[in-house]
């Protein structure tokens, strides 16, 4: 019978199609990178997915974010997310967080219920933390790297953590997971080398904040507002969700050989 995901189901099969129906999903950060992660994972049949941001849409967003419009702005994303998410995908089971994922927030998550998590978030103290608390339940993670300040979305590539080069986010991640032990780490990262930002007095959000996040944190407390554009952190959520599909259809057949 015809359904949503039947021409999916040409390429991979009734049994892959009920993997992904069967998993669940966590997704930090619903953002330019998050966003694209998200809509490729329900377009994919995801049967439950856990989404986690404090943040509201801004304006700055429309240029970048699928769920970032006129009509959203000044929403919750993870709000806005769920609602696009059901437009897609009725039957899909949305856990929804308005939380910043921390340290201190960290206990708040059953990671062992999740088949994958993908950190999609921005700060280095919050991707340490998911990392850990994954690998702790035994459960795979992906980690996006930089994707701001950047022009060429033919540039990403997936490997571990510890074979990656010229991003600057990386290599600070490098450092840190070494010092705490973790041996290895899937990643998408970039090899191209970070552009520096025009400062513009009149659009920078640095100088001209519109709206904040549900934690109250806004622009202007940034050391640094990077600049963004459509299509490189789009392309790094669609890797990502990628190999979070593969790995969720490989997972068992492997297992079994």
């Amino acid at each position: 019978m015809l359904n949503q995901f039947s021409r999916t189901q040409l390429l991979i099969g009734p049994e892959a199609m009920e993997k992904l129906h069967n998993a669940r999903v966590a997704v930090f950060g619903i953002g330019g990178v998050g966003g694209y992660t998200v809509e490729a994972l329900v377009r994919s049949g995801i049967g439950t997915i856990d989404i986690i941001d404090d943040d509201i849409v801004c304006i700055t967003n429309i240029n970048r974010q699928i769920i970032a419009t006129w009509k959203s702005i000044g929403k919750y994303k993870v709000d806005v997310m769920e609602e696009r998410i059901k437009d897609i995908s009725p039957t899909t089971i949305v856990n929804k967080h308005k939380m910043f994922f921390l340290p201190e927030t960290a206990g708040q998550f059953d990671f062992s219920k999740y088949d994958y998590v993908v950190d999609a978030v921005d700060t280095v103290t919050a991707k340490i933390s998911l990392v850990l608390s994954a690998q702790e339940a035994g459960i795979p993670i992906i980690s996006c790297m930089g994707a701001a300040n950047k022009m060429d979305p033919t540039k990403f590539e997936v490997a571990d953590i510890y074979k990656t080069s010229v991003c600057p986010l990386a290599k600070v991640m490098r450092y840190e997971l070494r010092k705490r032990g973790v041996k290895h780490l899937k990643v998408v990262f970039s090899t191209e080398e970070v552009m520096k930002p025009i400062i513009d007095p009149d659009t920078s959000c640095e100088l001209n904040s519109i709206s904040s996040s549900g934690t109250g944190i806004e622009c202007t407390d940034r050391h640094q507002v990077p600049g963004s554009n459509a299509f490189v952190p789009s392309v790094a959520g669609m890797i990502l969700a990628a190999e979070v599909v593969k790995d969720i259809i490989n997972k068992n057949t492997n297992n079994e050989e």
